[in-house]
């Protein structure tokens, strides 16, 4: 059967499925009728061969298992499937969550923004109209207060004429379509950093809620849930525990307990806990961002008050990079907003597929059963084994592990979710393994263990005991993705890609893309720069080599050059000499005063003048 005709019998068979269970009520989506198609196939005890070709009766033995198994709503392996897939396709981390948001809030702006950039206004009518675009813009994209608030219409317009006048409407019209939508941003961050810093002064804000307030009930609130989920997982998880090791000590015991679906509840409550830890980890990441952000924009808002200092006007150089800054890690308060209620969600959403938990074992019936069984908690059991540890040398092929011999030893990537290696597909426990035994390393993987003895006997024929662990998960389809065994299993994915759900379920035949390359240059470079290519290069060199074989070189001296030399001189720069006197003296002589009357004539025909000198002795100055 091609890959083509494969598909289209995949997709029946899924159609098929999904339509009989909703004719008997349960809405089942194509993602998990698409697991259950596959899990089904490879249990064991199904008879199903991936290596032929499927018959119509198998495909009708197929449809009718997999809805059997879908509408049986009292298996905790159907809820534990469902919260895998419920899970790995709403679950995102922090950078794929705020990236999301931040694209669905660009999302929202952009028929403002495209209004805004693909506007030409002539007339002053028209110019307030595209301020008035920008107010909306600013307010929509800052997120502090409703637009339908005068109050905060009126606080952002204030705001940005201080930044923004409609004077520089002309100017900002001018600008590129690219160049628009920057300075938008700008505009929306410097607007949004005064709206805050008025807020902080009393001057305005009063729609801006107390972010960091808020945060700061929520998060311990968030985390008290999550811890209080993870109590209950861990109570259920070790009674579940003790049960069955009862049953396998205890041959009554067995007959007594068989009944009950122990494993799969013991599967689902570990399952669990897994995803509830994950939310935990990204909670406690939260509150510790939380508290960065706190210290930098108190730090922030204090250098800008120190900044400002009630001055009627301050450099916009100095300014305007606080009023961003303030914006971006208010942008930061909100970011975790975001994060923390959909961690809130996920917690809350992730409690439905504990139920089946409370119908099978009621509080009653479980205290009942727990009579006469010790139960221990993880704890006390990597307690119990804390003084033992393997002795490397009764092993001398295999490569053990320990924190005083490893580099990074809390950081080794644990298979099995962390679960004994040797528990898994012997007893069908998922054991917690004590690292302190030893981390046997066998092929590039690393594997724990309950206790010492489990760790011998695994290490004998390590091969062996993981290929049960395979045919545990085959049976138990939930435990191929709790304990992270897709690399075993061609035909499961993520079920974030499950949904495209023409995977084939005939083996594929193996095939793999392959490529060589040789390095461009083996040995170090080594140029010949009189290296030539050109033939009628290596001809012209090698004529011109000829001729020179008939060549000599001359040389002759007359008898006035050959007395020649160079000669040089040298003088020495000039001294500056200067003398000085012992003192400094100085004389002044009388001024001059000499008169003369009667030039201006007078009666008599002839000038008579006189002169006078009252000139003062030099005896006398």
């Amino acid at each position: 059967m091609s890959c083509d005709q494969t598909e289209s019998v995949l997709k029946k068979i899924i159609r098929k499925i999904g339509q009989e269970c909703a004719a008997q009520g349960q809405t089942v989506s194509e993602t998990l009728v698409a697991f259950m198609v596959k899990a089904v196939v490879l249990d064991p005890r199904n008879d199903f061969n991936v290596d032929r070709i499927l018959t119509k009766k198998d495909v009708q033995n197929l449809i009718q298992l997999c809805v059997t198994r879908l509408l049986d709503t009292t298996n905790p392996s159907l809820s534990t499937i469902k919260m895998q897939v419920y899970f790995d396709m709403n679950y995102a981390n922090r950078a794929e969550l705020l990236s999301e948001q931040h694209r669905i809030l660009e999302g929202r702006l952009a028929p403002v923004v495209r209004d805004i950039t693909d506007s030409h206004p002539h007339v002053q009518e028209e110019m307030e109209s595209v301020y008035r675009k920008i107010i909306s813009y600013v307010l929509l994209s800052s997120g502090l207060g409703s637009p339908t608030d005068t109050e905060v219409v009126r606080e952002v317009t204030a705001a940005l004429q201080s930044v923004f006048p409609q004077t520089e409407m002309t100017t900002f019209i001018s600008l590129n379509k690219k160049n628009k939508e920057q300075q938008l941003k700008n505009l929306a961050m410097l607007v949004t950093g005064i709206r805050l810093y008025n807020k902080e002064c009393g001057k305005g804000g009063s729609s801006i809620d107390d972010l960091p307030a808020i945060l700061n009930e929520a998060i311990p609130s968030a985390t008290r849930t999550v811890d209080e989920g993870l109590n209950t997982c861990h109570r259920l998880a070790h009674q579940y525990t003790a049960l069955l090791e009862s049953m396998q000590e205890d041959q009554h015991r067995y007959m007594q307990l068989s009944s009950f679906k122990l494993k799969e509840a013991l599967f689902n409550v570990r399952q669990y806990e897994a995803f509830l830890c994950i939310l935990l980890s990204d909670a406690i990441t939260s509150a510790q961002e939380v508290e960065k952000i706190k210290v930098q924009f108190a730090a922030t808002m204090e250098q800008l008050k120190n900044t400002v200092q009630n001055k009627v006007s301050v450099d916009t150089k100095e300014v305007f990079p606080l009023f961003v800054a303030l914006s971006n890690l208010w942008r930061g308060f909100q970011d975790e907003i975001q994060l923390l209620r959909f961690l809130t969600n996920m917690t809350s959403n992730l409690q439905q597929f504990l139920e089946i938990q409370s119908q099978l074992f009621p509080e009653e019936v479980l205290t009942s059963l727990l009579e006469g069984v010790t139960v221990k908690s993880d704890e006390e059991r990597i307690r119990e084994t804390m003084g033992t540890r393997v002795n490397v040398s009764d092993f001398k092929n295999q490569e053990w592990l320990f924190p005083e011999t490893t580099d990074n030893f809390d950081q080794l990537l644990i298979q099995y979710h962390g679960f004994c290696a040797h528990a898994i597909g012997v007893k069908g426990l998922t054991l917690p393994g004590n690292p302190a035994i030893g981390i046997l390393k066998h092929k590039e993987r690393c594997y724990v263990f309950s206790s010492k003895e489990a760790a011998y006997i695994f290490a004998q024929d390590p091969d062996e005991f993981i290929q049960l662990n395979v045919e545990k998960a085959k049976e138990y389809a939930e435990l191929i993705h709790l304990l992270e065994l897709c690399h075993q299993f061609e035909y499961f994915v993520p079920y974030a890609q499950a949904r495209i759900v023409d995977k084939c379920l005939i083996k594929p035949a193996t095939k793999c893309d392959s490529s060589t390359q040789t390095d461009t240059h083996i040995l170090p470079p080594t140029i010949v720069t009189s290296y030539e290519w050109n033939e009628w290069e290596l001809r012209r060199k090698a004529i011109k080599l000829a001729n020179l074989r008939h060549k000599l070189t001359h040389a002759m001296q007359t008898d006035l050059s050959h007395m020649r030399r160079d000669n040089s001189t040298q003088a020495y720069l000039t001294k500056h000499v200067s003398t000085q006197t012992k003192r400094d003296n100085s004389s002044n002589v009388p001024r001059p005063q000499i008169f003369l009357e009667g030039l201006r004539g007078g009666s008599s025909p002839t000038t008579h003048m006189v002169k006078v000198d009252l000139t003062r002795a030099v005896d006398e100055t």
